[in-house]
């Protein structure tokens, strides 16, 4: 190795550090220039963003932020990864779902998949998905020493393993070569059903102890995070919920006879990759984390602490109109899932949300991966995110929220009794309520459905997929509520031949309007009203003819502050007199506002109202069933 002298040349020499203060202080001059006098500090959390959990951002991190012990990869606390080497070797482990109900189907697909990238298969088996007896079929040609099989059966874990095992026995894979998870959850299931079954704990022990001493590259448990995450829980609460179950394993497993370092090695983690790629990557790494602490509690080895991850591209994310945008939101989650450190990741095809996936989606899937590891060569690199002062603050506060989440549930007799009592119903209902209060406002935007909707087109269709067990915790989707609204425009469409409709008057030349016009278009359109509006400049002598023309029931004034003092009043006069049953003005109305309402302005849509509570008065209006 060549060492260069050192000649003393440094090129911030000349320039001296800059402190936080006069950072503050350039951003509180630039506040001021837009009318908000704030000290410092104050400019500086006038710039943060709140999110769940207590938590927020700040607009700057320093070196001052980080935390310290945060390890090294492979080593406790395993925040930086759960292997030394990371994904630098094969990369994730790239796992597809497959449901498809009919064996040979799914055969077809499952073969497709792993002479295409897939390196193992995640099987939905039982009601849910492909029987129980049907598994060989489903695993003809597939070479059982290679792909490693996780199994998620549900209730019917205990026929379904058995039935793996005996696939492995017949076909001749030696038990050490076996290779994947049996998918035992019973607390899983019920989350989802509200029903435990009897045996299901007794029975999952028995394959863990059945694993550890025959089968040492199967787990027998899966600690399954995403019914929390599909009732509508934070990323606080999906990790406190996770830990808390996998507590509860922990102590059934050496009840059981198993050691503590056997339990650990039983158990894999399944959870949730959202858009939001830093509190991905911040969830993961404080998974790893938090579970150390209670491995390291429980007196296991130091070895023994890493957390086998398993992340699937969030359900609830998933939208059903425009589902095209969906393959940007799992990119965006299974690179955040791959650079958190994820051991496997799946990522669900666009069209989940519609039913089984046609062959292109399944394609698109996991070809999302491939192109992450093979082309972007993400897996290369040890814990990407490791040092960044904004990921390593973030993923601190994030594990402190879901540690005292965690605290209350083992305060409360753990998670079953938590989950029997209604504490986690109740807290992800009021989570979820919050949440549902800012996608009305749509301050959390959804491209394609509160954002940028599109009304024309045919709708894409899929075959339906086997209903999944209900009974306990909600299932909702972030575009639940604009998805009822769209739904009866459908239906409006389908009786009628068009679909309601509102006309934009809009006032003045295209610099004035363009911007609420736009505004007041996307907004109508996400509840599936058809925005109208003459392509001429709309003053009160032509607005009620024009307005009359378009079909329209309702109308929406848009253009400029200025030009709303001129002529608003007068429009939205003409336009009551032609008929129309509600009148909007895009914009807030300031001191004109009792001007307009006399003049026949209704209501007053603003970036940051409910859009929701505004479309659906305007379809009861309308009469739109």
């Amino acid at each position: 190795m060549t060492v260069l002298p050192d000649d003393g040349l440094s090129l911030a020499s000349e320039f001296p550090d800059a402190t936080r203060e006069q950072w503050q202080s350039l951003v509180a001059g630039v506040l001021r220039k837009s009318g908000r006098d704030l000290p410092g500090p104050a400019a500086e959390e006038a710039l943060s963003t709140t999110l769940q959990d207590g938590l927020s951002t700040r607009p700057l991190y320093t070196a001052d932020d980080a935390p310290g012990g945060i390890g090294y990869p492979g080593f406790a606390p395993f925040t930086r990864g759960g292997r030394p080497e990371g994904a630098a070797v094969s990369g994730w482990d790239v796992r597809q779902r497959h449901t498809l109900p009919d064996p040979l189907r799914a055969n077809e697909a499952v073969l497709s998949d792993l002479e295409n990238g897939v390196t193992s298969l995640w099987l939905s088996v039982g009601s849910a998905g492909i029987p129980v007896s049907g598994l060989a079929t489903v695993l003809d040609g597939v070479y059982l020493d290679l792909a490693p099989i996780a199994l998620d059966a549900g209730a019917e874990f205990g026929p379904a393993a058995r039935a793996l095992l005996k696939l492995y026995e017949e076909r001749g894979v030696a038990r050490h070569a076996a290779r994947g998870t049996l998918g035992a959850d019973p607390v899983g299931e019920l989350a989802r059903t509200g029903r435990e079954v009897t045996g299901l704990t007794e029975e999952a022990a028995e394959l863990a102890a059945l694993c550890d001493r025959e089968y040492p590259g199967l787990r027998a448990i899966t600690v399954d995070a995403l019914p929390y995450h599909e009732g509508g829980a934070s990323d606080a609460q999906e990790l406190g919920c996770a830990l808390a179950t996998g507590v509860g394993w922990l102590r059934d497993l050496t009840a059981a006879g198993l050691t503590v370092e056997a339990a650990c090695e039983q158990i894999e983690f399944r959870y949730a990759a959202t858009a939001d790629q830093f509190l991905t990557i911040a969830k993961l790494r404080a998974a790893r984390r938090l579970w150390a602490r209670v491995t390291e509690v429980c007196g296991a080895g130091a070895g023994t602490g890493a957390q086998r991850q398993h992340a699937v591209t969030s359900p609830v994310m998933m939208t059903r109109r425009d589902p095209w945008v969906n393959m940007l939101r799992t990119t965006v989650a299974s690179l955040a899932a791959g650079v958190g450190g994820a051991d496997a990741v799946t990522v669900l095809p666009f069209d989940h949300a519609l039913g089984l996936p046609d062959a292109f989606a399944s394609r698109i899937a996991r070809n999302t991966s491939t192109i992450l590891l093979e082309e972007s060569h993400l897996g290369r690199v040890i814990d990407p995110a490791g040092g960044s002062w904004y990921v390593e603050r973030l993923t601190d506060d994030l594990a402190h929220a879901a540690w005292a989440w965690f605290q209350e549930i083992e305060r409360a007799g753990g998670q079953r009794a938590a989950l029997h009592d209604g504490l986690i119903a109740e807290r992800l209902a009021a989570t979820w309520q919050e949440r549902s209060g800012r996608l009305a406002r749509r301050r959390e935007p959804i491209t394609g459905v509160s954002e940028f909707p599109q009304l024309s087109g045919p709708p894409v269709e899929r075959d339906p997929a086997p209903a999944p067990p209900g009974g306990g915790l909600p299932v909702v989707r972030r575009d639940e509520a604009y998805e009822t609204l769209r739904a009866r425009s459908d239906a409006h469409l389908a009786a009628t031949g068009a679909r309601p409709r509102v006309f934009l008057a809009a006032l003045g030349p295209a610099a004035a309007h363009t911007a609420r016009a736009t505004f007041a278009a996307s907004l109508f359109q996400a509840g599936g009203i058809e925005p109208v509006h003459d392509p001429v400049t709309v003053d009160a002598a032509t607005a009620a003819d024009a307005f009359t023309r378009s079909g329209a029931a309702i109308a929406c004034i848009c253009s400029s502050d200025a030009l709303y003092a001129e002529g608003a009043a007068p429009v939205a006069a003409a336009l009551k007199t032609a008929g129309a049953l509600q009148v909007f003005l895009a914009g807030r109305p300031g001191e004109q506002r009792e001007t307009y309402v006399r003049a026949g302005v209704d209501e007053f849509v603003v970036a940051g109202g409910d859009a929701i509570a505004v479309l659906t008065s305007v379809l009861d209006r309308m009469g739109v069933a």
